[in-house]
C-alpha cells in the first residue's frame, strides 16, 4: 500500500531558512567588467562600508595651456643706447603710460615692432651726451659732446650735424662731422658731408662725399 507523507507549514519554513541563496545572473555592466571591457567598479571598504577610491592612473597629467593674444608690440633695439639729454620730438606708434611734467616725470613707451627704421625719424631734435652714445635707428637734428664718443651702427642713419670727440661711423650720416680727436669710417659707412678732425681712418668699401679738413693738434 502506497503511503504519502505530507509536509507541514513548519517544514516549509525550515527549508526557506536553511536554503542557500542562488547567485543572480550578472548584469550587462558586470559582464563587461568580467570580460575586461570596462574598468572594474570600486571595491567596498570592509571597515567603513563605503566604496574605496579608484586607483590613480599611471599616465602623467599635463596642465591646461592658455593661448595669449599678441597685441602687435615687439621688443626691438632702442634708437639710441646711452645717457643723453634730448630736446625735440619723438613720434610714437604704440602706447604711452606715465606722467610727464616740468618738475620731473617718467614715460613708458611701447612701440609697435618694425623690421627697420622707416621714413620718419625716431628722434628729431638736439642731443647732448657726456661719455658714449650709440645710435641704432634714425635720428635727425644735432648731436653734440665735446669729450664723448659717438658710435653709429651699420643699420643706423643720422641726418644731423655732429660735433664730438670721437666718431665711429658704420652707417649713414647726412651732415657735417667735427671730431676733436679722430673719425673712423667702417666698410659700410656712407658720409655725405664735410669732415673736420685731427685723425681720419677709412676702411675699404666706405663712401665719403665731401671735403675733409685736417685740424692741427693744438686746435681745439
Amino acid at each position: 500500500m502506497l503511503q504519502v507523507k505530507t509536509k507541514l507549514k513548519d517544514d516549509y519554513r525550515a527549508e526557506r531558512t536553511t536554503a542557500k541563496p542562488t547567485a543572480a545572473p550578472p548584469s550587462g555592466n558586470e559582464a563587461a567588467e568580467n570580460n575586461g571591457l570596462l574598468s572594474p567598479s570600486p571595491s567596498q571598504d570592509p571597515l567603513t562600508g563605503l566604496p574605496a577610491p579608484r586607483r590613480k592612473s599611471n599616465y602623467p597629467t599635463f596642465p591646461a595651456t592658455h593661448v595669449t593674444e599678441s597685441q602687435g608690440f615687439q621688443t626691438r633695439i632702442p634708437g639710441i643706447i646711452g645717457e643723453a639729454t634730448f630736446r625735440g620730438t619723438i613720434p610714437v606708434d604704440g602706447v604711452i603710460s606715465g606722467q610727464p611734467g616740468n618738475n620731473g616725470g617718467a614715460l613708458n613707451v611701447r612701440q609697435r615692432g618694425r623690421p627697420s627704421f622707416g621714413t620718419e625719424p625716431e628722434l628729431c631734435g638736439e642731443i647732448w651726451f657726456k661719455d658714449m652714445l650709440r645710435v641704432n635707428g634714425y635720428v635727425t637734428g644735432t648731436i653734440q659732446s665735446k669729450k664723448g664718443t659717438l658710435i653709429v651702427d651699420a643699420s643706423a642713419r643720422i641726418d644731423a650735424d655732429v660735433e664730438v670727440a670721437i666718431a665711429i661711423i658704420g652707417g649713414i650720416v647726412n651732415g657735417d662731422i667735427v671730431a676733436h680727436q679722430r673719425v673712423e669710417l667702417g666698410s659700410n659707412a656712407k658720409i655725405y658731408g664735410n669732415i673736420r678732425t685731427r685723425s681720419l681712418a677709412i676702411q675699404q668699401g666706405a663712401i665719403f662725399e665731401g671735403v675733409c679738413q685736417m685740424a692741427d693738434k693744438d686746435t681745439p
